[in-house]
């Protein structure tokens, strides 16, 4: 990273979090090619991505797992809430997550087709923009452009375990508000709701809850955008209302009625996809918008989510 940018992150982020983000993504690259056990997970050993594509292929199911990463669906999460201020009721939120946007270009392109004619009031990025989860990032920065043009309004991101905290910069430069492990007030007359976000918890371990809702006061209603659901329990505990979340992708190669073989996620399974509930608080994981290893979907179609606040 640029020296400058680097002391404007730390300037941003406090004197440790960038210089210990880019270490960690430096070890975990180097596990990646052979020196770590990260180097057994299925999506850092490279090779194994031919094998699953060729058996897919010898199977019949490739080309249809690979058109079905175009049928994006758009679904509608309506959540109650009590303690939601009266002039949000209604807010819309449009919610975006694992793009991978240098995966699949056709996905991409129908993403952008679907935002373009959605009304919302607010859009939210649940991470892993980037198809691999090292290396150069300059095709992830185009591709994330392309569909940020067609997003309306504010839009606020954090980042996933695929991406570097070099990118937050270009990001930020196109307009998205990259929230590592801080809040921001959304303000609407004379009343507000607190919008939080942290840094990857599942590969980096990099998230500080507590740090994201130092300046949230006790009460307010609190929305925390985080990219694995992981963290559910320290979630609620820290009294958010709501989660945004990915990683998981659903599975998304699954068993027929969306079983997944695979949930890359150390949670209760009725969590891996869709709305949930903990204690008091909220939840929604995104199974995605595009498709990570290798560009298929079975029997878990990519998506797209507008969350609705209602107040009662």
């Amino acid at each position: 990273m640029d020296e400058d940018i680097l002391r404007k992150m730390e300037e941003r982020l406090g004197p440790l979090h960038a210089r210990q983000r880019l270490g960690i993504e430096t070890d975990h690259e180097a596990q990646i090619f052979g020196q770590g056990l990260l180097s057994f997970h299925i999506k850092n050993w490279y090779p194994v991505h031919s094998v699953i594509r060729n058996a897919l292929k010898l199977t019949g199911l490739y080309w249809r797992g690979r058109r079905n990463t175009g049928s994006i669906l758009v679904k509608r999460n309506d959540v109650m809430f009590k303690e939601l201020p009266p002039l949000f009721d209604g807010f819309t939120i449009l919610h975006l997550s694992d793009m991978h946007v240098d995966m699949n270009e056709a996905a991409m392109q129908r993403l952008i087709e679907l935002v373009g004619e959605m009304r919302y009031d607010l859009c939210v990025l649940t991470g892993d923009y980037r198809g691999k989860n090292f290396g150069p990032f300059e095709a992830t920065l185009n591709g994330v452009a392309r569909v940020r043009v067609h997003l309306k309004g504010p839009v606020y991101g954090v980042l996933g375990d695929h991406d570097t905290i070099q990118m937050v910069p270009g990001l930020e430069a196109m307009g998205i508000r990259m929230l590592l492990n801080e809040s921001e007030v959304i303000v609407r007359g004379d009343q507000q709701i607190y919008l939080a976000g942290i840094d990857d918890a599942h590969c980096f371990k990099a998230d500080d809850i507590e740090k994201a809702a130092l300046q949230i006061p006790y009460g307010e209603f609190s929305i925390l955008l985080s990219h694995t659901p992981e963290i559910y329990r320290q979630a609620a505990h820290a009294d958010f209302n709501l989660l945004l979340s990915g990683h998981t992708h659903g599975g998304q190669i699954c068993l027929p009625g969306s079983i997944p073989i695979i949930l890359d996620a150390v949670l209760p399974r009725r969590m891996g996809a869709g709305a949930w509930q903990y204690h008091d608080m909220a939840g929604y994981t995104s199974v995605g918008a595009g498709s990570s290893v290798v560009p298929v979907r079975l029997n878990c179609p990519p998506e797209i989510t507008l969350h609705g606040l209602r107040s009662g």
